[in-house]
């Protein structure tokens, strides 16, 4: 653990693998922050990844509001619960990890002159399948445009 936060650059970056890679920091008590969260990938078709953001979205509950799911639709609150759901949520490990863990949209500017790093086998690049931007999913289930 160090007093210095891991920052990982998530542009041109699979969500999925980046998220399970900041889960195992966070996990092992490192600070971890997340920007340039809406240029991370999404791998998949982009009409069945719309499908299934709206089929979410429309899960609700017949009880109390107050226990109704929760569903993001921002692009870093989206990121923020797909790392979430990486972690053992019911055990305080995983909230302890959860607290250590931001994610940003572009880079604040208390992380611009920081280095940040990049997940060696999360290169979008390499794909040879459809994807679409976090941004684009966020921006087509009614989260706001950055």
């Amino acid at each position: 653990m160090s007093d210095q936060p891991f920052i990982v650059d998530a542009s041109n970056q699979v969500l999925g693998r980046v998220a399970s890679t900041v889960a195992k920091r966070a996990l092992k008590g490192d600070k971890v922050v997340v920007v340039n969260v809406e240029k991370a990938v999404i791998t998949g078709r982009r009409r069945r990844t719309i499908e299934d953001a709206h089929i979410m979205l429309g899960t609700r509950t017949h009880q109390s509001q107050e226990r109704a799911p929760i569903h993001p639709r921002k692009a870093d609150l989206y990121a923020r619960r797909v790392i979430r759901g990486m972690l053992p949520w019911r055990k305080s490990s995983g909230k302890a990890a959860y607290r250590n863990i931001h994610v940003y949209v572009g880079v604040p500017q208390e992380y611009v002159s920081k280095p940040t790093s990049k997940i060696a086998n999360a290169d979008a690049s390499k794909l040879q399948c459809r994807y679409l931007t976090l941004e684009e999913l966020s921006r087509s289930i009614g989260g706001e445009s950055q």
